[in-house]
């Protein structure tokens, strides 16, 4: 039975693993937690209710780069707390394409990073639907 550094989120079924898939590298558990981060909202996480920026909240306010600003904020506070050794580097937000009007109900973000101890850059894309 191989090891690995963390349980893979979702939890599935594993040939190679034993019971669930793992992490097997630092790369790959530094895009999970910065996904967990992102996707938690606030007070969601037991004993720690300042955890996560909960990119779900702002569904529902203005396209624009007020919006995306007040995102880009909570992503780089977030990470420089909770996760100090990743280093934002970008972030780029989408619209569906030929449609802006389904920005409500959904939100597509880009996310450029750099893992500074094993100096690995990786990009995270977050598609997040109101379904």
């Amino acid at each position: 039975m191989s090891s690995g550094l963390s349980v893979a989120l979702p939890l599935t079924l594993s040939e190679i693993y034993g019971a669930y898939n793992l992490n097997a590298n630092y790369a790959a558990l530094a895009q999970q937690n910065l996904k967990m981060l992102v996707l938690t909202s606030p007070g969601e996480r037991i004993m720690d209710p300042l955890f996560g920026v909960g990119i779900r909240r702002f569904f529902f306010e203005f396209n624009g780069q007020t919006t995306y600003d007040a995102i880009s904020t909570a992503i780089s506070q977030q990470v420089a707390k909770y996760l100090p050794y990743i280093s934002i580097n970008q972030l780029v937000f989408k619209m569906p394409e030929n449609n802006p009007d389904l920005y409500p109900h959904s939100l597509s973000v880009s996310i450029k990073y750099g893992i500074t101890s094993i100096r690995r850059v990786g990009m995270l894309q977050i598609n997040v639907n109101n379904n």
